[in-house]
């Protein structure tokens, strides 16, 4: 699903983020990617989202080579990826069904497919009664339900999660890793970057540890294994 192949990124001035990094994500993981603040997280889920270049090396999702991939076909790797971030990114100017519905617009869904899919998300995501409501009449926790939504309404391949939790107090971070673990389990792929010790512990995940831009932990059911 996702491979990694001797991936070096290294930024101006010398600095490398990451350092010859081979890794295979297998279609319906659930890994989180841990690691101490400037080990190479953020680079990692940048380049998976075609956000920066690698220095050396290749990246595949599935199948895709993503890192000679032309501009006219990035919208393409974008169908194939939803994507959910820590402050959440709404539209503020759109309603709930409104911002879930955009995601489907883009990429050119006819309106009886919007009309059909958009409603079937809510009530996945426990959202059927806030269809009307913009974001700021939310809370923080149904504001990141709407993300997810939006993430996973076009059906991706991969979900990417970049500290989705870290916005949340503990009681709402479990209901949203709840509703991501109930997304993985209908076969979507998930990378999760994340500081959230408790959850990755509890959870009981894939877990890839970077250290110093090198991956020094790959466990199958592993914990955060440092201090947040």
């Amino acid at each position: 699903m996702i491979n990694f192949f001797n991936i070096t990124k290294q930024y101006a001035k010398g600095a490398v983020a990451l350092s010859n990094i081979n890794v295979k994500i297998e279609k319906g993981d659930f890994a989180f990617i841990v690691g101490s603040s400037g080990a190479g997280k953020s680079t990692f889920i940048k380049l998976l989202l075609k956000e920066i270049e690698p220095t050396n090396g290749k990246i595949t999702i599935a199948g895709l080579d993503i890192t000679n991939l032309s501009t006219r076909k990035i919208p393409y790797l974008r169908r194939k990826i939803g994507v959910v971030f820590q402050d959440f990114r709404l539209l503020p100017n759109k309603t709930v069904y409104e911002n879930i519905a955009f995601a489907m617009e883009i990429i050119g869904a006819k309106p009886k497919e919007i009309r059909r899919q958009v409603p079937t998300i809510l009530a996945m995501v426990g959202l059927s009664g806030k269809a009307k409501m913009y974001p700021h009449e939310l809370s923080g926790g149904e504001q990141q339900r709407v993300a997810i939504a939006r993430a996973i309404v076009n059906s991706p391949d991969v979900l990417i999660a970049d500290e989705p939790t870290g916005n949340l107090d503990p009681d709402t971070a479990w209901e949203i890793m709840k509703l991501m673990k109930q997304i993985n389990r209908r076969g979507t792929t998930i990378v999760m970057a994340t500081h959230a010790k408790e959850i990755v512990d509890m959870m009981q995940q894939r877990v890839i540890a970077i250290e110093g831009g090198k991956i020094v932990r790959d466990d199958k059911k592993g914990v955060y294994g440092y201090e947040s």
